[in-house]
């Protein structure tokens, strides 16, 4: 299961709604995932800063690229 379906079942979206959220508002999206990615550096003590911050791009990277797609429908 990918990062999107997870997150789109944990949100209960369907992956029309979760296309048309990440489409029409892909800020809030980075926001969401910024905020997050505080939370766990925060957990941590900064200890895996680093490895947080990949894992922040990697995320909007794929949620942008899941909006574009139509919520990765081909």
């Amino acid at each position: 299961m990918s990062f999107m379906d997870t997150l789109k079942d944990k949100l209960g979206m369907s992956k029309g709604k979760a296309s048309d959220a990440m489409r029409q508002h892909p800020d809030k999206v980075d926001q969401g995932i910024d905020k997050a990615g505080d939370a766990v550096d925060s957990r941590t003590g900064s200890k895996y800063s680093g490895q947080v911050d990949t894992g922040q791009d990697k995320a909007k990277d794929a949620s942008r690229n899941y909006g574009e797609q139509g919520g990765g429908q081909s």
